[in-house]
């Protein structure tokens, strides 16, 4: 039986997430907090880290040829 309050895991350097509804990589994590880039944004500190939606994680970017 799967628990429902399990939590996805969260997000890594490389991944592709969802900050509502901007599309990110998350490019650093420093003390805790996630940074983010969207082409032709600058880098911005995630306001919410949970409210993160992994689309794809690196790994699978790399196994798709993408990176």
């Amino acid at each position: 039986m799967t628990d429902m309050t399990e939590r996805p895991p969260d997000p890594a350097v490389g991944d592709e997430v969802m900050d509502g509804p901007v599309r990110a990589i998350v490019t650093d994590i420093r003390g805790g907090q996630v940074w983010l880039r969207a082409p032709g944004r600058e880098e911005w500190p995630a306001e919410d880290p949970q409210r993160l939606t992994v689309r794809r994680t690196r790994h699978e970017m790399i196994a798709a040829g993408e990176l």
